[in-house]
Formats: C-alpha cells, structure tokens, sequence
C-alpha cells in the first residue's frame, strides 16, 4: 500500500484502489487531495500491469465534494487541465470505477461521475447542492448529469440541489449496480477484474471513441473509429485475441 497525507492507493491484482482519506472533513477535496489524485491517476496509466481504478473515501464517505475552508483561504481544488480534484477532466485510457459510500456531494458526485461506472451503497447520498451556495456544479455536474439521465430529471437535481438515494441513483441508471453499504469496493473490485479480462488497447480504444464522438458529427465519430480500428486490427493483441479464440483458451494481452 503507497500512502500519502490525503489518498492512499493499493493494488489489488490488476487494479489500482485510490481512497480519499480526509475522514474528518468527510473527505472533502483541497489542493492537496486534487493533487495527490492526479498523481494517482499518472501512477494508473504508467504501470502497464495495472488494468483498471476503483476511486473511493475512507471510513463511509465517499466525498462532500469541494473544501470550502481550503477554497475560502485561497487553496484551489482543481488542477489546470485536469480539472476538479485532477480528475474531472482528466483524459484517461484506463477504466474508472467510482464506489460510493455515504455522501456524494457536489464535488464528489462530479468525481463520480467522471468515472466509468458507479456502483453505489443503497443508502448513499447523490446530489449537486452548488445552486443554494450561489455557485452552479462546475466541475462536470451541469454538462454531464444531462448526458446521463433524461433533461427534466436532470434539470431537478442541478435545480432544487436535492440529493437522491443510491437505491434512486440505480433506478435513474446513474449507478450500474447497488449493493449493501460497505460492499461497494469489492464489487467494483470484481467488475474491474472482469473488465481486465479483455484487451488493454480495445478498453482504452473505446473510452478514446465515446470521448470523441461525444456531440461530433457522425461522420467524424467514423473516421475517429477508422483510425481506432486501424490501429487495433495492426496490434499484436488483435492476432492474440483470434487466435486464443481458435485455439479455446484464455488470451495473454501483451497491450500493444
């Protein structure tokens, strides 16, 4: 386990666990946090035995979003390309699980939501509070929230700042699957691992196409997944995958 003052990472098989560990602030994000999961997220994409990241906050939260204290005395919660917490924003190639416990809160639900997938606690807490403080949910909530979920429920959660249960999350489509509180990680554990299970360049293919195509033309989503295509079809683990498939057996991904 690599620890630092607020995130602690640990690998477990092939995936990369990141805890937000400010417990007493309920894991709130500062400059600190943002910066320590960036370097988490550079440690995920460096390694290549590592296939996937599971994000989640210690002791039942998962996070009440931005550090108002810190934000008040002048600290800065997001990195510049990066966005909030160095994630939001961030370009990565590797799948992200978000596992929500307790609170996701502001912040923290845009956190969750940039990541892949969620699997939620059914009494986890999802909501965008930022319009009673006199701010909007800039940290991907405002644009991403209508992407996920039809506009008119959308618009009541950016609006009235309400939160939702994980067990309405699920039903909304907002999280994949809802679990007992305390079992998020290890069922985001284990979808992880069954996402390791394929190849490596395809996984980091499709998240480079669904960016891509997201509000392009499509014609130009096509070419994009010519390129993507062209790439994959002239890579050692396309002739693995066909060829562990003749001869029944599991492939070895070599990721390139």
């Amino acid at each position: 386990m690599h620890s630092t003052t607020e995130v602690r990472t640990e690998t477990i098989g092939s995936s990369l666990l990141i805890t937000i560990d400010r417990p007493k602030a309920r894991n709130a994000v500062n400059a600190a946090v943002a910066t320590q999961l960036a370097a988490a997220i550079d440690q995920l994409e460096a390694d290549p035995a590592l296939r996937a990241a599971v994000l989640t906050g210690a002791q039942g939260t998962f996070s009440a979003g931005m550090d108002l204290k810190a934000a008040l005395a002048g600290e800065s919660p997001e990195i510049p390309g990066r966005g909030f917490g160095g994630l939001t924003r961030a370009q990565t190639t590797k799948p992200l699980i978000a596992a929500v416990e307790g609170w996701a809160m502001g912040g923290g639900f845009e956190l969750a939501l940039g990541c892949d997938l969620i699997v939620a606690a059914d009494d986890a807490r999802f909501g965008l509070p930022e319009v009673g403080r006199g701010l909007i949910a800039a940290g991907g909530g405002v644009i991403r929230l209508p992407k996920r979920l039809p506009y008119h429920l959308a618009m009541e959660l950016l609006l009235t700042g309400e939160p939702v249960s994980g067990e309405r999350a699920g039903q909304l489509g907002i999280a994949n699957r809802v679990v007992a509180a305390g079992e998020t990680v290890a069922t985001a554990l284990q979808l992880a691992e069954r996402i390791a299970q394929n190849a490596p360049l395809a996984l980091a293919a499709v998240k480079n196409l669904v960016r891509a195509a997201d509000g392009a033309p499509e014609e130009e989503a096509f070419a994009v997944q010519g390129r993507l295509m062209a790439a994959l079809a002239a890579s050692a683990d396309v002739r693995e995958g066909m060829t562990a498939f003749t001869e029944r057996r599991s492939p070895v991904w070599q990721g390139r």
